[in-house]
């Protein structure tokens, strides 16, 4: 081999590892852009996992934390429509701070007008959902004294305070007054409440 040839031969030598050189280096490359984002992914999607939880965690406790307070929501807000038992009550306070009604009124009812009812649109049957409290429905009751047997103001007051204490009529939504005409120390009423249900 002449000395030309073998000048040839190490160029195309050269050529080739300089050639297979770049080729590794652009696979190498290639595997570590792909190994690093694998790695990215990983950690985003840890941080993801984290994340969760921590949120779980707190959610957990806030749990915990409001059990005792869905107890006492259940104890408190009747599970049942017992109109009887909201008539006698209300009946019993006016008796109590000396205050002569005249009417109670629920809402008419919606049974019987498709000929047949269920169970549960018995249940339903006058009460309107609460906007906002899922399972939580409102009774609306309308309260009227007796005009001939007006009371005084104190006895209104202590009236209103016994009803809003009392777990079938805990929210007083409307008043409306009308002094006597014969004594201005005395006055008749009709009071709108709301008996909040969670059947």
């Amino acid at each position: 081999m002449s000395s030309k040839q073998l000048y040839f031969a190490m160029l195309a030598i050269i050529g080739l590892l300089v050639i297979g050189l770049l080729g590794g280096a652009y696979a190498s490359n290639k595997i570590l852009l792909a190994e690093s984002n694998h790695l990215v992914g990983s950690r985003l999607q840890a941080a993801v996992l984290d994340q969760e939880q921590e949120q779980l965690a707190t959610a957990k406790q806030e749990i915990k934390k409001y059990q005792d307070l869905a107890t006492i929501a259940d104890s408190v807000v009747p599970q049942d429509k017992d109109q009887a038992q909201t008539l006698q009550q209300i009946v019993n306070i006016a008796n109590a701070n000396g205050i002569t009604l005249s009417s109670i009124k629920f809402p008419s009812s919606s049974l019987g007008n498709t000929g047949t009812s269920t169970s549960k649109q018995a249940l339903l049957s006058q009460l309107v959902p609460v906007k906002g409290i899922s399972g939580v429905y409102d009774l609306q009751i309308t309260v009227q004294s007796d005009s001939n047997h007006p009371v005084s103001f104190s006895s209104f007051i202590n009236f209103l305070s016994s009803l809003e204490h009392n777990r079938r009529t805990a929210l007083v939504n409307s008043i409306a007054l009308q002094p006597n005409s014969k004594d201005r120390s005395t006055l008749s009423f009709t009071l709108g409440l709301d008996e909040y249900i969670k059947p």
